[in-house]
């Protein structure tokens, strides 16, 4: 049970709680009446705000609406001035640019493009708004004169500017392929630079909007023209330059170049050139008139002629025909005096008929290099001019002039060679052989440059190829059996059996091959329809020219021994052969040619030194009919001391008396002989003194002092020395 203190206090306690409740809740009941109070207040202004907003939307909104009426209208009527000032330039753009249309592009080339541009937009407003109306015939007019204007400015700016390639700037364009140093590379300038933009300017205008091409017609008959006259011109400057000079070639332009270059000569086909070397030699070794008097091999100590009919003409032909033959005969001193004379007096003469064979060669050469040159450059130009889609039918065009002329003069070329191989000229054949080459070396180039172009224009360089290939073929089967048909026996012989002029011919043509190995094998290869032909052809072609050689060398060996038999004598005919194969043996180890016959014929060169010795022998038995006078054979014997009976003394007489005759006799005739090659002569002399001397000696120690004569002067006429030194005499012509 709870103390009555302790209730009490707990009784006031709860009391003092219960009245702080109820003044908080009297509070409370006060700020709600107050906060209802502020929010009756507040509806009541916003409703009136809301009263007034709405009074203010309902006069502004018709005013905003009318002013953007209003903003319309103002934009549609500057459009319509727009359009009106703009529909009635065009009204004015014939007035405002007829005088610069009608004064022309010249000079104010980017004036007068804007001012074709205002033209243009004129007619195709026109012809869309007013077909009908007079302004458009009008803006028509000017427009199609612009464009002539525009044309004809093309046509000259090509024509103004389009200038021939100089001869010298060619040479320099084709000799900076030759050479080893890195040089500058010559610059080709075929149009200055702004006029190269005016034309391009004006090229793609005419095909934008002018519609046109026959600029292009104009372009390439320009530039064919141009193209054309420069390989002409480089021809004529080689005509010209070897008249005066001999090398046609000029310094480069110092400003274009950095250093002058060093040209190189030009490479001749060599085949009169060798001939002139071996006029030069023979006079330089064998000027005093003595057969034999120089130490030259038969290369140097004969004179080979050339080939009946060639080049350069009838002076040459002339001082060869004097001294080939004649040159180891009595009248040897006065025909080599006089060559000499003509090859040291007269130098320019020889050498002018000597270039006169090469000179279109090698123009012709250099042509054909120029133009693959300058058809590049020409390409390069045309590509920055013409169109794309057009490029390669203009350019094909562009060159056809020149190509054509390159290929004319080729074609020109083989049919001349056709009628020297009727002729029998075979030197002339051989000017086809230096082109064949340059012609085969290029076409990869051409083939090149000639990408695009019509299959007609592709073809033509690869025909003419195949009708040289051809031409040369026939030529060199043609040379063979011309070489085993000579019929020439009796009057073109040497009397004094020296090498025939068919050998020298026919030497000096196989060794003008050595420099076309691969294109004379080629030629023949051309021939052959086996399929080894084209699985091995650099094999199977120098097989073929090996073949060839050794053909031509077994035609001429049958034909000299036919020839031979023109000799009455067996020992003249024997010195003939020996001579001739001599020569040959030697020719061929002279020069590459034996490397070339050992393909196909290893034994060659010993089957050729057995043939020499051959004749030799052939030759010594001339002397028998001497020494067998003083053979031992049917000689009488005797005792020392025994008086010899008169048939003893007779035969020795007779001995004695037969070998005087015999060698007097032979000693004269075979003194006229001829042997050019101061080996083999002193070869066969000294065999040929043993032989004559130990016979003689023996003859002459047994019975020089047997007194079977009152008169051995008479018959003793020669000492054994005096007989050498009559045989030492042989083949000189001056003893």
């Amino acid at each position: 049970m709870i103390p009555p203190q302790e209730a009490s206090a707990r009784r006031r306690e709860i009391e003092d709680k219960l009245k702080q409740e109820e003044e908080t809740l009297s509070f409370i009941r006060d700020s709600l009446e107050k906060s209802d109070q502020l929010t009756r207040n507040m509806v009541s202004i916003l409703s009136s705000f809301e009263s007034r907003l709405m009074k203010l939307e309902n006069s502004i909104i018709p005013v905003h609406k009318q002013t953007e009426n209003l903003q319309r209208l103002q934009e549609n009527v500057e459009k319509t001035l727009s359009c009106l000032d703009h529909v009635i330039s065009y009204y004015h753009v014939a007035s405002d640019t007829e005088k610069i249309i009608r004064e022309g592009p010249t000079g104010r080339l980017e004036e007068y493009l804007g001012s074709m541009a205002k033209i243009q937009k004129a007619v195709e407003y026109f012809q869309d708004n007013s077909p009908d109306s007079p302004e458009l015939n009008k803006v028509k007019l000017l427009f199609e004169r612009g464009k002539e204007s525009l044309e004809s400015e093309f046509r000259s700016l090509m024509t103004r500017h389009s200038k021939v390639v100089s001869p010298v700037l060619i040479l320099d364009l084709i000799s900076g392929e030759d050479e080893l140093e890195v040089q500058e590379e010559v610059p080709l300038e075929h149009l200055p630079e702004g006029v190269l933009q005016d034309a391009i300017r004006i090229s793609r205008w005419l095909v934008e909007y002018g519609r046109n091409q026959d600029f292009m017609n104009v372009y390439y008959q320009i530039r064919s023209s141009q193209l054309d006259r420069s390989i002409k011109g480089l021809k004529e400057h080689f005509r010209k330059s070897s008249s005066s000079s001999g090398v046609p070639y000029s310094p480069a332009i110092p400003s274009k170049r950095k250093d002058t270059p060093t040209k190189k000569p030009i490479k001749r086909p060599g085949t009169i050139r060798k001939a002139q070397n071996l006029l030069k030699q023979y006079s330089q070794h064998g000027l005093d008139g003595k057969k034999g008097g120089s130490n030259l091999i038969p290369l140097e100590g004969h004179l080979p002629r050339p080939l009946r009919g060639s080049p350069p003409g009838p002076w040459i032909n002339h001082c060869l025909c004097l001294c080939g033959p004649y040159l180891t005969s009595p009248r040897a001193g006065f025909q080599v005096k006089h060559l000499s004379e003509a090859l040291n007096d007269k130098p320019g003469l020889l050498a002018g008929r000597d270039d006169m064979l090469d000179v279109e060669t090698d123009a012709y050469i250099h042509c054909v290099s120029a133009f693959v040159k300058l058809a590049q450059s020409e390409y390069q130009l045309l590509t920055d001019i013409i169109p794309e889609h057009h490029q390669k039918k203009t350019f094909d065009s562009l060159i056809q002039d020149a190509l054509d002329g390159l290929m004319l003069e080729g074609e020109n070329i083989v049919s001349a060679a056709r009628k020297a191989i009727i002729r029998h000229d075979y030197s002339a054949v051989l000017t086809v052989f230096p082109i064949l080459r340059h012609l085969k070396q290029t076409k990869p180039e051409f083939d090149q440059v000639l990408q695009g172009t019509a299959a007609s224009t592709k073809n033509k360089l690869p025909g003419l190829i195949t009708s040289m290939e051809t031409t040369g073929a026939k030529a060199l089967e043609d040379f063979a059996d011309n070489i085993k048909n000579d019929p020439d026996k009796e009057y073109n012989m040497p009397k004094d059996g020296t090498v025939h002029e068919l050998t020298s011919n026919a030497i000096l043509f196989l060794q003008q091959l050595l420099d076309f190995q691969e294109t004379a094998g080629a030629m023949l290869a051309s021939q052959e329809t086996s399929s080894s032909a084209t699985s091995y052809s650099s094999e199977f072609s120098k097989r073929l020219l090996s073949t060839y050689i050794c053909k031509v060398l077994g035609n001429l060996q049958l034909n000299l021994l036919s020839k031979s038999k023109v000799y009455e004598d067996p020992a003249l005919s024997a010195i003939f052969l020996h001579n001739n194969y001599n020569y040959i043996l030697k020719s061929l180890e002279k020069s590459e040619l034996i490397q070339l016959v050992a393909v196909t014929q290893k034994t060659a060169e010993r089957s050729y030194r057995e043939h020499i010795e051959q004749q030799i022998q052939t030759y010594q038995r001339s002397w028998l009919k001497v020494t067998e006078y003083v053979s031992e054979k049917n000689l009488p014997v005797f005792q020392p001391g025994v008086k010899l009976r008169d048939k003893e003394r007779q035969i020795i007489k007779e001995r004695f008396k037969g070998f005087n005759d015999g060698l007097e006799e032979l000693c004269k005739i075979q003194k006229a002989w001829a042997i050019p090659d101061t080996e083999q002569r002193d070869k066969i002399r000294q065999a040929q003194k043993n032989i004559v001397k130990e016979s003689y000696g023996a003859f002459l120690h047994r019975y020089g002092n047997v007194p079977f004569t009152k008169n051995p002067d008479k018959y003793i006429k020669y000492r054994v020395g005096q007989v050498g030194d009559m045989i030492d005499r042989l083949f000189d012509t001056s003893a």
